[in-house]
């Protein structure tokens, strides 16, 4: 609930947008209700849309049910980033993003294509987003790390680009909204797929009029489908564009299966598992797309991300349990960084951490749950096995 202007309004109380739209012309800020104290938000207009959202910084004051609600930074790989790679503006409603790969290139070299190194890194000087962080951080934006027994059998694949896009409307990139240069596929329907077809062309063939300097690459974000030999290499199929194969070439794919072993090992293994790709790509004159970077990762059937069986084993008993939980991703940060695997949002005012741990009873290797109260995210006290 907020309070607008002496009034308390849910966001589906009759007048909330008029009541909204008043206090953003008034400059009022709203307060969000969740604790007795209340806590300052802020009043965005993003494409014409009076948008209420959380003041920077403020999101772990929330309480644990609240929409608003945000883990501490600390506890995910998003903290060495923010205020440098990820910037908020309260005055804009927008979001100023610094990547490290680039969203352009000279014709004069069409097809470069390189993978991002086996470890990821942040400089402390100077951090920028790589293309595995800027997914998470999406991921995170379009609230896909939320989970809510109310969402069982809502997320599909188009919730999923809704929420992208909606999300990525918020953030800038390169000088203009990320939204213009991500390329989403949409759900395929043999009945609309002329249309689909047809949209797609539109937009590619705008890309590549321009045949003088830089030429703009897209960003995707996909669902692979199959990795399988073409006539030359392998090709990368994407769910929803049955009709078109991105091309690997022989060196790229080697390099695809040794980078991304765990990713490619996870969605083998299960079937309910979704590959989700993320590739900057250009377009030549014959509309075909040129990768030049691209990340991989693997999330459940409810598209909650997992890096191990384990992660999958934990989030699909929570959600067959009907919990609330968020789950926090690693971001840059290497492989052996330990993050807890979530936070418990169903505990009253005390949020919970869940960590995977090393048993000592246990063969080497094999990991345990346990949960912490969130008291000092840096030094979590209390371990005890989660059940």
């Amino acid at each position: 609930m907020l309070e607008l202007e002496g009034l308390r309004l849910l966001p589906t109380s009759p007048g909330f947008a008029a009541a909204v739209a008043r206090a953003y012309v008034r400059q009022r800020r709203p307060r969000c209700l969740c604790r007795p104290e209340g806590i300052e938000m802020y009043i965005a207009r993003v494409a014409g849309i009076y948008v209420v959202k959380r003041m920077p910084g403020t999101g772990d004051r929330h309480a644990p049910a609240c929409p608003s609600y945000e883990p501490p930074p600390q506890l995910s790989g998003i903290r060495p980033l923010l205020g440098c790679a990820v910037k908020e503006d309260p005055i804009s409603g927008m979001t100023l993003l610094k990547l490290g790969f680039s969203l352009s290139r000279r014709p004069t070299n069409m097809t470069p294509i390189r993978l991002p190194s086996g470890v990821s890194t942040v400089s402390s000087s100077n951090p920028r987003l790589s293309l595995r962080a800027l997914l998470h951080y999406l991921w995170d934006q379009a609230e896909l790390t939320r989970w809510h027994p109310g969402f069982e059998g809502r997320r599909s694949w188009g919730a999923v680009r809704r929420q992208l896009l909606q999300a990525a409307s918020r953030m800038v990139a390169c000088g203009e909204a990320l939204s213009n240069k991500l390329d989403i596929p949409e759900p395929f329907s043999v009945e609309q797929a002329d249309a689909i077809r047809a949209r797609r062309h539109a937009r590619w063939a705008e890309a590549a009029k321009s045949r003088s300097g830089n030429s703009s690459m897209f960003l995707l974000i996909a669902e692979a489908k199959e990795i399988v030999p073409a006539r030359h290499g392998h090709k990368l199929v994407i769910k929803h564009v049955p009709d078109l194969g991105f091309a690997l070439e022989p060196s790229l794919y080697h390099r695809l299966v040794t980078r991304f072993e765990p990713e490619l090992t996870l969605w083998s293994a299960a079937d309910d598992i979704h590959l989700i790709i993320t590739a900057t790509f250009g377009i030549g004159p014959e509309l075909l797309p040129h990768i030049a970077e691209l990340s991989l990762m693997a999330v459940n059937q409810h598209w909650l991300p997992v890096e191990t069986m384990g992660d999958k084993q934990l989030l699909d008993r929570l959600v067959r349990t009907h919990r609330s939980f968020l789950r926090l991703l690693r971001y840059d940060l290497s492989p052996d960084t330990q993050i807890p695997a979530l936070v418990l949002t169903d505990q009253g005012d005390a949020p919970q951490l869940v960590f995977a741990r090393r048993s000592h009873r246990q063969t080497p290797g094999t990991l345990s749950l346990a949960c912490a109260a969130l008291h000092d995210p840096a030094q979590p006290a209390g371990l005890t096995p989660y059940s």
